[in-house]
């Protein structure tokens, strides 16, 4: 009696035992698992931080030179008031006035990191504010910088004021053999109301470029702000 009862006893510790060992086996293979699981989504959220921080480094070379363009158009409207209005200016190529005038813009964004994080899951980025943050620049700054440009009536001036401004200087403009412009004959004939039309003109195109441009400012120091989070959020990766 007392060897079967040594013997039951045996038994249960041996099963208490490989219980144990079961257990903590698969709490062990469960914590790996989603130890791993971490790792890899860490590296997918730096992988994409990297992408969309390059895609912004490119955003603001475009915002660079859409701000000089716009900046360019403004001087060629201060130009050709004094044309209008019989004022001295300064004798440069009145051609790169004249193409700088009314030129219009589009707003290129590199939205590719953004669209990978969008298709894995914007919960990737494990940062609350850092998510909000990128998510704002795409869906609400940058879509609304793009209908400026690109759909705002008001911002198209080539089709707004180009024909009748061109209408009222090309009599003038003067050319070489080859039929390249090289001048402009001065004064202008213009009568005195076209003359009020067309500073006109030109007073809407450097109040809506002034518009933008200070939206461009916005917008650059946001995206200068964003990439200063990603580059720290990377550091603390």
């Amino acid at each position: 009696m007392k060897n079967r009862k040594m013997k039951k006893e045996n038994n249960w510790s041996n099963y208490l035992f490989e219980f144990i060992s079961v257990f903590f086996a698969v709490v062990f293979a469960f914590a790996l698992n989603n130890w791993n699981d971490n790792q890899k989504d860490s590296h997918s959220e730096n992988k994409i931080l990297i992408e969309i921080a390059n895609g912004l480094e490119k955003d603001l070379e475009d915002i660079k030179l859409n701000v000089l363009g716009h900046n360019q158009g403004n001087s060629a409207c201060n130009y050709f008031k004094k044309v209008f209005t019989g004022n001295e200016f300064e004798p440069d190529p009145i051609v790169y006035h004249y193409l700088n005038l009314t030129r219009d813009f589009i707003s290129i964004q590199n939205t590719a990191g953004y669209e990978t994080l969008k298709s894995k899951g914007l919960e990737l980025i494990q940062n609350d504010s850092l998510r909000l943050n990128i998510i704002s620049i795409y869906e609400y700054d940058y879509n609304i910088l793009k209908n400026f440009e690109e759909n705002y009536f008001e911002m198209q001036f080539q089709e707004n004021y180009f024909k009748e401004i061109n209408e009222a200087l090309a009599s003038n403009f003067e050319f070489d053999n080859s039929g390249n412009i090289t001048g402009i004959d001065l004064p202008l004939n213009i009568q005195k109301n076209k003359k009020k039309k067309l500073l006109l003109y030109l007073w809407k195109i450097q109040t809506n470029r002034n518009f933008i441009l200070r939206y461009y400012s916005e917008i650059e120091k946001k995206t200068l702000n964003l990439i200063v989070r990603i580059e720290k959020a990377l550091k603390q990766g």
